[in-house]
């Protein structure tokens, strides 16, 4: 017996997140219930991506249910090797469910509609995909089969491999790693095979006896010229790495071969911190610094439902980006040449810390842009600051993967975690995870025992 397709039907999330979702279910059809494109027209309207994914998915279904076409009552096919796509109109619960849920709300036409598919399909097998965890509980308390949307998601092995990017050796001579220190090693002569370009290494030495304890070489292999050469740590703008991991990531951060850094580690690790620093240390090089971070709303309101002008909006989500550009000022004097050149730069826009809703849309050239919290962001979004940056523009982005906002993103399905996955092994591309946090004495007490 021929084995039927699936049917899979689709929550308004799954679209907000990807307009092109309808195109990743191989030969199994689709149905879209009218109670979602009643919430995407809610969406039509606005600059951020979800408003763009609403568009584009209302213009790509209106393109393949041209009534000339196609026979609405079989459904509209989405192309070869793909299955049919169906727009359901609502339905309500059967009898026996009728009071399991009192409020009319759109997730719960959404269940209905389902359950009904279910019920006009029983010899195929149907699904609701949804990346709301709080619908899947609900889905599968009736007995439904509930998922997320995977397509974009990055295999669990794969993301731990993103945290453990620097590689720690033994056994390697001391005179090769004086020579490493001087002027590097061939990574075949080492006979070390597909090295991908800006790995990163902690080489330990072989003490000469049981007390000596030395510090590793820390280093890093370079595509481009097959070379393995250590590095020293780098003092940018009175910010000196406190460790290993700090010390290579300020390495990527000052390298101007490399233009595009993923940054990842817990709060305190001082991502953010090295960044800024670095780009003040260099801020001969680049015609502006960006510094920018989403805007995460509260209760689904968009800041423009808060009081105030532009500024005084946004001004609370930026001030842990002004708390570091303090932390690097505290460490001159009031009156020095350090911050008086901080001071000018802000009057003269630049140095910018902006919401990063302000920065869309841009063309970015000769720009050092640092976007905080960018685990927030989808592949989507994190693809089209990439693809904005022009001539001379340097991007680091910084993150916890472990500390998303966004309700519809996780540690698997986050920009911050694709870009580490799809461009590792790139010249142009590096990455660190950085895992000691650089707290207070009592920041560290509360890690430990709290």
């Amino acid at each position: 017996m021929e084995k039927l397709p699936k049917i899979f039907v689709l929550d308004t999330n799954v679209i907000l997140h990807d307009h092109n979702a309808i195109y990743n279910f191989q030969e199994n059809d689709l149905v879209i219930p009218i109670a979602v494109l009643e919430e995407l027209d809610k969406f039509k309207k606005g600059n951020d991506t979800i408003n763009y994914n609403a568009r584009e998915f209302v213009r790509a279904i209106d393109k393949i249910s041209d009534p000339r076409l196609f026979n609405s009552s079989k459904g509209f096919p989405l192309g070869k090797g793909r299955g049919k796509l169906s727009i359901e109109i609502n339905h309500p619960f059967p009898p026996e469910l009728e009071g399991c849920f009192m409020d009319d709300v759109q997730d719960h036409r959404i269940l209905s509609t389902t359950i009904w598919i279910k019920n006009k399909y029983p010899n195929r097998t149907v699904g609701l995909v949804t990346k709301d965890v709080n619908l899947r509980m609900k889905a599968r308390a009736l007995q439904l089969l509930a998922q997320d949307y995977l397509t974009d998601h990055i295999v669990e092995e794969k993301v731990a491999q993103n945290e453990a990017r620097v590689i720690s050796v033994k056994g390697i001579a001391n005179d090769i790693l004086d020579r490493m220190e001087s002027e590097g090693v061939s990574a075949k002569e080492l006979k070390y095979k597909k090295v991908a370009s800006n790995q990163l290494y902690k080489f330990r030495r072989t003490p000469q006896s049981k007390e000596e304890k030395l510090p590793p070489v820390l280093a890093r292999y370079n595509g481009r010229t097959g070379i393995i050469k250590g590095i020293q740590p780098i003092t940018a703008y009175g910010i000196s790495p406190r460790n290993d991991e700090q010390a290579l990531a300020m390495d990527l951060i000052m390298d101007p071969e490399i233009k595009l850094i993923a940054l990842t580690g817990t709060a305190g690790t001082g991502k953010t911190l090295l960044a800024l620093a670095g780009a003040l240390e260099q801020s001969e090089i680049y015609d502006q610094i960006l510094l920018a971070r989403p805007v995460i709303p509260l209760q689904n309101q968009e800041i423009g439902f808060l009081p105030g002008d532009a500024q005084e909006k946004v001004g609370p989500y930026m001030l842990p980006l002004y708390d570091n550009l303090a932390v690097i000022k505290k460490n001159f004097k009031d009156n020095s040449r350090e911050n008086i050149k901080i001071e000018d730069m802000l009057r003269r826009e630049k140095l910018v810390i902006s919401p990063l809703a302000y920065i869309r849309g841009r063309s970015l050239s000769k720009v050092f842009f640092i976007i905080d919290e960018a685990q927030n962001l989808t592949p989507h979004e994190v693809k089209t600051i990439i693809t904005r940056a022009g001539e001379g523009t340097k991007i680091v982005l910084t993150g916890d993967i472990h500390q998303i906002d966004q309700p519809y993103l996780d540690r698997w399905s986050n920009g911050l975690t694709h870009l580490n996955e799809k461009l590792y092994g790139e010249d142009l591309f590096a990455s660190i995870n950085l895992v000691k946090g650089e707290r207070s004495e009592l920041s560290e007490l509360a890690g430990k025992k709290l």
